[in-house]
């Protein structure tokens, strides 16, 4: 995929956000308790956390007793997260560009947001965002959606033959799924050798990577926990 056309598309998701913001808060109040886990395992008290590309700050009663920053592209979504803890810092900003320095942070978390990065380029600058402000032996926990089975093979064999047709821009494994009659958000469905290969990549050691489901079965996520070499020196 071309840059211009994936900066376009990640444009196109930072309006979705904006203009479903309410709607897409109010119908998710709550953290994912099948995820808390990753949450009890890998952060202390004292540390430093950012919580990259936050949405409306669901998951900040997990971060409540460490030194928490919660960053979001969506200016609706930080909004609503200021909202609802006003005890905790949030702030606009963009995942591709942190602004913080190298060593910021002993922590980062990202739920859910690293499928709406378009192109190989763009993700590997997403990776490589997150660890540069990490500090050295850090971890970075990221969280990723896998659909339903059925879902993800008809939009799968929907956007193949879109791609082979020569009628979509998108790379394969892309999607576009309707969000009710409003619009369409974009989505990668990875799977995990490719997350362990940008991963690798992006210069991280992956410490952890699985799959997590809620009680129902019915919310996936992938996760991965990667850490920050204590050699990394850019």
């Amino acid at each position: 995929m071309k840059e211009n056309y994936a900066r376009q598309l990640l444009a196109k998701t930072k309006k979705d956000y904006n203009l479903i913001a309410k709607e897409f808060s109010n119908t998710r109040q709550n953290p994912w308790p099948e995820t808390k886990f990753l949450f009890d395992k890998y952060l202390n008290p004292l540390d430093k956390v950012l919580d990259l590309g936050c949405g409306n700050g669901r998951f900040y009663p997990f971060f409540e007793k460490v030194n928490y920053l919660g960053i979001d592209y969506s200016k609706e979504l930080i909004k609503c997260a200021r909202e609802k803890f006003s005890q905790a810092e949030f702030q606009v900003a963009d995942a591709l560009n942190i602004p913080f320095k190298d060593n910021s942070f002993d922590k980062v978390f990202s739920i859910a947001v690293f499928h709406h990065i378009p192109s190989r380029a763009l993700q590997l600058k997403f990776l490589k965002e997150a660890k540069r402000v990490l500090r050295p032996n850090g971890f970075f926990v990221l969280l990723v959606w896998k659909f339903p089975f059925r879902k993800e093979k008809f939009f799968l064999i929907k956007f193949t033959i879109l791609k082979l047709l020569k009628l979509t821009k998108l790379d394969f494994r892309d999607v576009l799924e309707p969000w009710g009659k409003k619009l369409l958000r974009y989505y990668h469905l990875f799977n995990q050798k490719e997350l362990r290969n940008l991963a690798k990549e992006a210069g991280f050691v992956i410490a952890d990577l699985g799959l997590i489901k809620n009680s129902r079965g019915n919310r996936k996520n992938f996760y991965l926990v990667l850490k920050k070499p204590s050699s990394f020196n850019g």
